[in-house]
């Protein structure tokens, strides 16, 4: 799986509204009488500039987390990458997106799909880490 990179997001934001009920999956539309406050989708993301950047993310390696082809990626430079974090790295030069394990002195890079195989880091490979993923978006038209 790779991604391409969309470039930093933008301080501030619009405000959305946001209605007071959940809305099941079924026939109810929400009312405008029903906005209870506004809500910034930057707040909601936990986005946080300069250190936060969008992906493209491209293949289906990761779609276990729910992460799939044409989602978009929220990614954090600021947090310190730890065992088990979704992460964007480059491994030899080649972007990828995979799920961090560390056991001891061995890293692993997961893939979320049983189609393909964990990516072993070995000596003499160059693994550089990008960011780590905190949430995607994706589109459903």
């Amino acid at each position: 799986m790779s991604f391409s990179i969309l470039g930093p997001i933008a301080t501030g934001g619009l405000k959305l509204p946001l209605c007071s009920f959940r809305v099941p999956a079924g026939f109810p539309s929400p009312a405008a009488d029903h906005i209870e406050t506004h809500i910034s989708l930057d707040e909601v993301l936990n986005i946080r500039a300069p250190h936060v950047y969008l992906v493209s993310i491209a293949g289906e390696s990761m779609q276990g987390v729910g992460i799939f082809e044409g989602d978009l990626a929220v990614v954090d430079r600021a947090l310190e990458p730890a065992h088990g974090h979704i992460v964007v790295a480059l491994l030899n030069n080649e972007p990828v997106c995979k799920r961090l394990c560390i056991r001891g002195r061995e890293v692993i890079l997961l893939s979320e799909n049983p189609k393909y195989p964990p990516r072993y880091v070995l000596e003499g490979d160059e693994l550089v880490i990008w960011g780590v993923i905190t949430c995607s978006v994706r589109s459903h038209v």
